[in-house]
């Protein structure tokens, strides 16, 4: 009987041991689940429009309820939002300007809703606003913001970008909702640092109650254009300050870099030919340039030789830092290059690019290169899709 009783005493502890087994291999599968739920989730979003607005004055923040993608860029803010039947994004300016403090100022300011701060005695007009109050002056706006890093010439530059995310957005409804920001390549042969600019914006969004993770532009960029080719191939970023490329292979980022030129070089280098502020050639640009028009004075012309530059440029950085890596790895057949953001936006940029492109030599074959479906929402929708697959904080 006593072998009875130590076999029966045996086979309970087995049975536990299985339950236990059986609990954990059950948890395992719940999290597998989530994780494929959330992947699921995440793709389908691909597929719906993305509503894209500014943010308009006198607007009041709002609190997000569910995982927020966060493009921080040179020349705009924009917050990206998951809507049941579309993506919802809002930009904000990302340029400061400056007035003496006074009270008849501050009562015209807060009468017109203009968004801003004061400090130091000054009042820092912050978004929209500034860019018609240096239209106003005929002079160009302050950046937070330069060649895609935090800059070093403005003291107050990182409370002013705090402030224009805080136009944008509030803390989460739920206490460490997944926020997920762009964050540029390390640039070659410039300056500035990735790591500080990374991390005192991640210290930031999480004391407003996020948890934040980052994601390389241009790899925000695959995500949000190459789902058809599983997330192989090229995404290129072309911004405002910089231009962010990411060679990626199955949605693996396996080269990311950057260049500091973009769409300010040539709005600068463009009206110091002509003698007007680069902020209102931004302007022009915007409403009325066409690469493939033939230039008609010396202001399109300008911009024409600029572009051209920036292509080249961008494409002999391609050449060398490809060319110089043993990363790359063997890729069957060719693949899309994507080209997004707001630089990459004037008529014939991509045609423009796609023929230069016969001139370089790389280490992977190109099968196409098109232009994202929306240029200037491409990061934000990425990270969106980035923060979407993140498990939140409990």
């Amino acid at each position: 009987m006593a072998t009875d009783r130590t076999s029966l005493q045996e086979r309970l502890e087995a049975l536990k041991r299985a339950e236990t087994d059986s609990s954990a291999v059950l948890e395992d599968d719940k999290q597998d689940f989530k994780i494929e739920s959330r992947m699921a989730q995440a793709e389908s979003s691909l597929k719906k429009e993305v509503r894209s607005r500014g943010r308009e004055e006198g607007e009041d923040a709002e609190a997000p309820s569910g995982p927020v993608g966060l493009d921080i860029g040179t020349s705009h803010v924009i917050v990206a939002q998951n809507e049941r039947r579309y993506i919802k994004t809002t930009n904000q300016l990302n340029a400061f300007f400056t007035i003496p403090h006074s009270k008849f100022a501050k009562d015209i300011l807060v009468k017109n809703d203009v968004f801003f701060f004061e400090q130091d005695g000054m009042y820092y007009i912050v978004g929209y606003s500034a860019e018609n109050f240096a239209n106003m002056f005929d002079t160009d706006t302050r950046r937070s913001i330069k060649q895609g890093l935090l800059c070093s010439d403005e003291k107050e530059g990182i409370t002013v970008i705090q402030a224009i995310i805080l136009s944008l957005i509030q803390k989460p409804k739920r206490f460490g909702e997944v926020l997920c920001f762009g964050i540029p390549g390390e640039p070659l042969d410039g300056i500035g640092s990735v790591t500080y600019h990374e991390s005192i914006i991640k210290m930031f969004i999480a004391r407003m109650g996020f948890s934040p993770i980052s994601i390389n532009e241009g790899m925000a960029v695959v995500l949000s254009e190459l789902a058809e080719h599983d997330y192989t191939g090229i995404g290129i970023s072309i911004g405002g300050g910089m231009c962010n490329v990411c060679l990626s292979y199955l949605s693996f980022p396996v080269l990311t870099y950057s260049i500091q030129i973009g769409g300010d070089y040539i709005d600068n280098s463009a009206g110091a030919v002509v003698g007007i502020p680069g902020t209102r050639v931004k302007a022009i640009k915007e409403k009325e340039l066409s690469l493939v028009v033939k230039p008609k004075d010396r202001l399109t012309t300008a911009l024409h030789i600029f572009y051209n530059e920036l292509i080249q440029k961008l494409q002999k950085s391609m050449e060398r830092v490809f060319s110089a890596s043993n990363q790359i790895p063997m890729i069957s057949k060719p693949i899309p290059i994507v080209l997004s953001g707001g630089s990459a936006m004037p008529d014939g940029f991509t045609d423009i690019f796609e023929r230069s492109l016969a001139k370089v030599r790389l280490p992977v074959e190109i099968s196409s290169v098109h232009l994202a479906e929306d240029p200037l929402n491409t990061t934000a929708k990425g990270a969106l899709i980035m923060a979407m697959t993140e498990e939140v904080a409990e």
